[in-house]
């Protein structure tokens, strides 16, 4: 595999306004590419907006959803792509012609549509269908495989995206800054974001302590680390809906060490390059090999109901 430069980037969206946030992706990704960035990866939902989805009935749902590959944001996308010769992976709303509903996350470049994923645990309104799979594809000769969100949660899904082959995991959130039992969790105060430029001390304090990526510290890095792969994490940056989000989009190496982050208060990327040789020297390369899956495989694969509850939510909210 040839060393590959991938962006991650983070910007704040428009709920619902497609067509503003699709200008701000491709203002972000030809910055990337004149940067020399062959992949740019956004954040959840970075296409249609994302927690204003909560209040939606089915049939408005329906309206914001589009078909996939040939909806409009999806070659939108495409036509973006292929004006800058890079691959993108951006996500929205998507629905099938049964109307089922799903989370979706794709990767184009500029020959069309390479991947799309469902999210397996979505949450953020009820009539949306969990995905019932994992996805890994070919990325200029790398095998990459996407989880969002809350998929990265539980930690089987990493593992069984890893073990299908993946090197990358692209990780698509709009996540921190709500309420969870966890101590020091909570909303970050939008008036601290509207102050940003007189005061960006404040909202620093806030977005980097443990509301926002103290927490992700604790886990995001042991997901590359302990499975011996890149992660790159999108996140959105300022008000989501009525929620107010931190970035802090980063590349995570194989050792689990952050290799870029954005660090700005505001629409940006930052990129790194994977090298293929960190796959196998990271210590998650030797613990695969060392697995004993005879001992553990009946115990991972017995009977469970899932249930999946969201503090913030209420019950409408699934």
């Amino acid at each position: 595999m040839q060393n590959l430069k991938i962006a991650t980037a983070q910007f704040e969206h428009k709920s619902g306004d497609k067509t503003y946030n699709l200008s701000i992706i491709e203002k972000l990704t030809a910055r990337a590419a004149e940067a020399g960035a062959q992949v740019i990866a956004f954040h959840e939902c970075s296409i249609t907006g994302y927690t204003f989805a909560r209040n939606l009935s089915k049939d408005q749902m329906l309206e914001v959803a589009e078909f996939a590959p040939e909806g409009e944001s999806t070659q939108a996308l495409i036509r973006i792509s292929q004006q800058y010769n890079i691959a993108i992976l951006a996500g929205l709303f998507e629905k099938d012609e049964q109307g089922n509903l799903y989370k979706l996350y794709v990767c184009v470049d500029k020959t069309g549509l390479l991947a799309k994923y469902h999210k397996i645990h979505p949450f953020i309104n009820p009539h949306l269908t969990p995905g019932q799979g994992y996805c890994v594809f070919d990325l200029y000769g790398w095998k990459c495989g996407i989880l969002i969100c809350y998929d990265n949660n539980v930690i089987e899904n990493v593992r069984a995206t890893r073990l299908l082959g993946a090197d990358i995991i692209f990780m698509p959130h709009v996540t921190m800054c709500t309420p969870s039992t966890r101590p020091g969790a909570g909303f970050v105060d939008p008036k601290l974001w509207e102050n940003r430029e007189n005061d960006p001390t404040s909202l620093r304090l806030e977005f980097d302590g443990m509301k926002g990526r103290d927490w992700l510290m604790k886990w995001l890095p042991a997901r590359a680390y302990d499975n011996g792969i890149y992660v790159v994490f999108a996140n959105a940056i300022g008000m989501d809906d009525d929620q107010l989000k931190n970035g802090c989009s980063m590349i995570i190496d194989p050792f689990g060490d952050v290799i870029a982050e954005c660090r700005t208060l505001g629409d940006d990327f930052t990129m790194a390059t994977l090298t293929s040789e960190k796959l196998t020297q990271a210590g998650g390369y030797r613990y695969l090999k060392a697995r004993k899956p005879e001992l553990y495989g009946e115990i991972l694969a017995q009977e469970h109901r899932s249930e999946q509850k969201v503090v913030w939510l209420d019950e409408s909210g699934k």
